[in-house]
């Protein structure tokens, strides 16, 4: 599946963002339990513009990133009420941007807009993309059992389960054990 170049960024993030909780994380542990680690989470990811480092851009982003993770699993319908209502929430205006050598991609908020809500307006611009090319079945949550990790399915057929290597090899070693025991 190919989406827009600025769509599937976004869709990759969004993957990296949610994937920061506990029981999708390779530590275990909430990956962005501090400001400083959200920081230099999204400097990492590239994400342009204002960085706050205090408390209320981390629990903006904590908000986010669990509204981003009910939405994934959303129905295309229920998805696409999500998505206008993140959009309307930010007033967003979508304009064309090139900036930090990437080309021109959507933007729908100021650079100067809080983090939280540039990333729930970005996300939301790519999920109309995913909405209206029917696709919504390439955003799932991890097959193996004990995983909540999201995962974008950018495969030709579409047949990708896990989020990870990791998570794919674990199962297939459970599977493998089961059949061994038979």
């Amino acid at each position: 599946m190919h989406f827009a170049p600025d769509t599937e960024d976004a869709l990759v993030f969004a993957v990296a963002l949610c994937n920061t909780v506990p029981s999708a994380s390779r530590s275990g542990e909430d990956e962005l339990a501090t400001a400083d680690q959200v920081a230099d989470f999204v400097i990492a990811q590239k994400y342009s513009g204002r960085i706050d480092r205090d408390a209320t851009e981390l629990r903006e982003v904590h908000e986010t990133r669990e509204r981003l993770r009910r939405t994934w699993s959303l129905s295309r319908d229920d998805a696409a009420v999500e998505v206008n209502a993140m959009l309307a929430d930010a007033n967003a205006r979508p304009y064309l941007m090139r900036h930090d050598g990437f080309d021109w991609h959507l933007h729908a908020t100021a650079q100067d807009a809080p983090l939280a809500e540039r990333i729930r307006v970005e996300v939301a611009l790519a999920l109309v993309d995913v909405i209206r090319s029917g696709e919504t079945g390439r955003l799932r949550v991890c097959a193996a059992d004990d995983c909540t990790g999201l995962l974008l399915d950018l495969s030709r057929n579409g047949s990708k389960r896990f989020c990870s290597v990791r998570c794919g090899n674990r199962m297939n070693m459970v599977a493998f054990r089961r059949r061994q025991g038979e």
